[in-house]
């Protein structure tokens, strides 16, 4: 179970956010059987969309944000509700490449930089919200900052961190996100970059068992901040039976009648790994289901 804390300073000029995701990035390498450089990726990830999925106002609201930059892993996507409850994947979850220059997995060269970071925030509206930026570096926390400055016009810090064991276990992962309201001054700014000097890095804070909230305060040593709300965000996965049909049924009649030349079509859920199984007969019923609709 992760930890997600939002809070606001007290001059009301800047909000801050913070969330403790071991447990669930833990659970996706644990579903998708991901290699250490790609459970960086993908928790990096994961813990963005959680964090930008509990500003959303809505019960049925939802973030999905996807990375494609060409690289070895191919596309990286996470979904996450307005409750911070996140799923995703990771195109090719085994990719093994040489650490980078500083010594650390090369999340930048598995995802890549030839490509885009895509938002599309479905809000209950007759058409979706959909944003997208060039990916400025593949590490992730700056190709999330870069988005928020140039396609929602808001300063943002973010920060994301993701520390993995040798046993390909999480040790620590998570993140923080900063951003500036209207009314921030200069010397809002200045306090900001000020609390920023010689942070470490935000899994090592984990790692030391500080808690989201106390990171906010850590970070934003310089304001006096107020806990907006908390709450204890899960990997989930929405997938059901009902769900596989629907789909099914969207491939068409064409599509369904090459399936039911099959005995069994097993059909996977990408986010969790669940496997639903139909029989030609099943299959076949669909296709009347079809036609009906």
């Amino acid at each position: 179970m992760g930890k997600l804390i939002r809070c606001i300073s007290k001059m009301g000029d800047l909000t801050v956010m913070a969330a403790d995701t071991t447990d669930i990035v833990n659970r996706a390498a644990d579903i998708h059987k991901t290699s250490a450089v790609t459970s960086a990726a993908l928790g990096r990830l994961l813990t963005a969309a959680s964090l930008m999925g509990s500003s959303l106002k809505g019960k049925d609201d939802s973030v999905t944000v996807k990375l494609n930059g060409n690289g070895p892993a191919g596309t990286v996507l996470a979904v996450s509700d307005s409750s911070g409850n996140v799923r995703g994947y990771v195109q090719n979850p085994v990719v093994e490449l040489p650490l980078n220059k500083i010594g650390k997995l090369d999340v930048s060269g598995a995802v890549g930089t030839d490509g885009f970071v895509t938002v599309v925030k479905d809000l209950g509206l007759k058409d979706p919200y959909v944003g997208q930026t060039p990916i400025v570096s593949g590490e992730i926390a700056e190709d999330i900052t870069a988005y928020f400055a140039q396609s929602e016009q808001i300063p943002t810090v973010c920060a994301l961190g993701v520390l993995v064991n040798p046993d390909l276990s999480i040790k620590a992962a998570g993140g923080f996100l900063i951003q500036l309201l209207p009314t921030a001054t200069n010397e809002t700014i200045d306090l900001v970059e000020k609390g920023l000097e010689g942070i470490e890095p935000i899994s090592a804070m984990i790692d030391k068992s500080m808690t989201p909230e106390e990171i906010c305060r850590h970070v934003l040593k310089h304001f006096e901040l107020d806990v907006l709300d908390e709450s204890n965000p899960v990997y989930k996965c929405y997938c059901s039976r009902e769900r596989t049909e629907k789909a099914l049924i969207s491939v068409g009649k064409q599509g369904l009648t090459e399936m039911a030349e099959d005995e069994v079509t097993e059909v996977c859920c990408q986010f969790c790994d669940k496997k639903y199984h139909f029989t030609s007969e099943q299959i076949r019923a669909l296709i009347s289901k079809a036609a009906k609709d």
